[in-house]
């Protein structure tokens, strides 16, 4: 009589989904979507911890950047994520409307706004930025790592917006 062998298989999500818990105090949907394929999963959240909780640019501002691109690419879910969290870092809704209108907060710095706009040029109008707005961007004393973390931002949420959308996550925000 042979004995049948029991294999215990870990759910490799696991991990990822704890240390999403432990960053953000929930597992927003976003992330449990991406659950259902691993090493989507583990992807974007390493770059979510590279890009928009770690990095030189302040968190704020990349909130506000990761905001504008969504509602720019008309992402539901995104907007509500980010106007959340901008809530929970302390911005009044009233800022956060007076975003929509091109107005920026008093304590966002020239290179803040001056990134801001950059990011939503990125997300819509890659294809028109030149090697002199680069170099103006410098000019002004931003840092070239500022500009492609910027582009990181843009590139990181443009994907969540066409994500959520495509596979219609539900707002939990």
């Amino acid at each position: 009589m042979t004995q049948a062998t029991s294999t215990f298989n870990p759910d490799p999500t696991l991990p990822i989904l704890q240390d999403i818990h432990h960053a953000f105090g929930m597992v927003p949907n976003l992330f449990r979507a991406y659950a259902k394929h691993p090493a989507l999963l583990e992807a974007n959240w390493n770059k979510v911890k590279a890009v928009l909780l770690g990095g030189g640019i302040r968190r704020h501002t990349k909130e506000i950047m990761a905001l504008l691109v969504s509602i720019d690419n008309g992402c539901t879910y995104c907007v509500a994520a980010h106007s959340a969290i901008l809530r929970s870092l302390g911005m009044e809704k009233s800022h956060i409307d007076a975003l929509l209108l091109g107005l920026y907060p008093s304590e966002l710095t020239a290179s803040d706004v001056e990134l801001i706009k950059f990011a939503r040029r990125v997300n819509l109008h890659w294809r028109d930025i030149s090697n002199d707005d680069l170099e103006s961007m410098k000019q002004m004393g931003i840092a070239e790592t500022d500009i492609i973390e910027t582009i990181g931002i843009v590139e990181l949420f443009s994907g969540f917006n066409r994500f959520t959308r495509t596979m219609q996550v539900e707002v939990d925000f």
